[in-house]
């Protein structure tokens, strides 16, 4: 579903991993720009997956996604260090909204 809202014009190169630990394992190794992640995984689930992203890469830029809508669980992946908390199931717009940010935070980076 993820992938169908990413633009295809704007030549974003995309992996995918199956549960948390191979997400974040696929992280240490390829170093992506952005990380959408899921909460609810198996292995390890978001929050953990996450945290350990922000453990080893600071700056890294991470949009988390879930159909949870409860604000302790939305607050609680903000102070893990994702950017923003997108609501699952998403749209185009919110992808593409959500892209934007990461984007001018890339070139906040940059500067």
């Amino acid at each position: 579903m993820l992938k169908s809202c990413i633009p295809k014009d704007r030549g974003y190169e995309l992996f995918e991993a199956g549960d948390g630990l191979a997400g974040f394992e696929a992280y240490k190794e390829i170093r992506p720009d952005v990380t959408f992640m899921d909460l609810t995984m198996p292995v390890m689930d978001g929050n953990e997956a996450t945290a350990k992203i922000i453990e080893v890469a600071p700056r890294a830029i991470v949009i988390a996604c879930t159909a949870d809508i409860q604000v302790k669980s939305i607050s609680r992946m903000l102070a893990l260090g994702a950017l923003l908390v997108v609501r699952k199931p998403s749209s185009k717009a919110s992808i593409e909204d959500a892209l934007a940010k990461a984007e001018e935070k890339i070139g906040q980076a940059c500067e």
